[in-house]
């Protein structure tokens, strides 16, 4: 992924877990998968102190979490949806003492909805580290009706909520792990141009 010009884009890197870390929760969905294996992979020092929550999201994600399993970290929880991980990742961090360190690896909507979480816990930015891997979709707000659309694949695209045809704008709200869509037709009324898939 090119980096953005726009300062409130996340930037991601491979997760590099913390040597003196005191737990590592480490949260993933889908591909993000791979990223956690090749952390932690014959890390037996970190795997005893390691918690994995993982959504499944394909049927090639089964041996994904079959793969998680055979690392032997302390717990590894498999969730069915985002939802649930994201509850249970809110129990983990409420339980969390100093010294935690908190990795996520997956799509970007998955990255955000799960920083967002970590920062009402008082988690700092820079205290989670992030890998993008698989999906390029995105969470989007709509500025206009204020509801929010998951798996956004291009721009323009219509808001589920109120049907406004939004362009989706590189900038990024790091509270609401959402992208923001603004009216394209504002001033042109039905002037749409045709959608585009985002660049990789």
């Amino acid at each position: 992924m090119q980096p953005s010009p726009i300062k409130s884009r996340p930037i991601y890197a491979p997760l590099s877990p913390t040597e003196t870390a005191r737990r590592h929760i480490l949260a993933a969905e889908g591909e993000g998968a791979r990223a956690i294996e090749a952390a932690l992979d014959g890390r037996p020092d970190l795997l005893r102190l390691a918690t994995i929550v993982y959504v499944p999201r394909a049927s090639l994600s089964e041996a994904h979490a079959e793969r998680l399993a055979a690392l032997g970290a302390d717990a590894l929880h498999v969730l069915p949806s985002v939802d649930t991980a994201l509850t249970r990742l809110r129990g983990l961090l409420a339980g969390a003492a100093m010294g935690t360190r908190l990795y996520v690896a997956g799509a970007e909507d998955f990255l955000g909805r799960v920083a967002a979480l970590a920062d009402g816990f008082g988690i700092d930015e820079d205290a989670i580290q992030r890998e993008h891997r698989g999906s390029l979709a995105r969470r989007v707000q709509c500025v206009h009706c204020k509801g929010f659309a998951d798996d956004v694949t291009a721009s323009p695209f219509r808001c589920p909520h109120c049907g406004v045809p939004l362009l989706v704008r590189d900038h990024y709200s790091r509270r609401l792990g959402a992208f923001m869509g603004v009216s394209i037709d504002a001033e042109a009324p039905g002037d749409v141009p045709a959608a585009e898939e985002f660049p990789a």
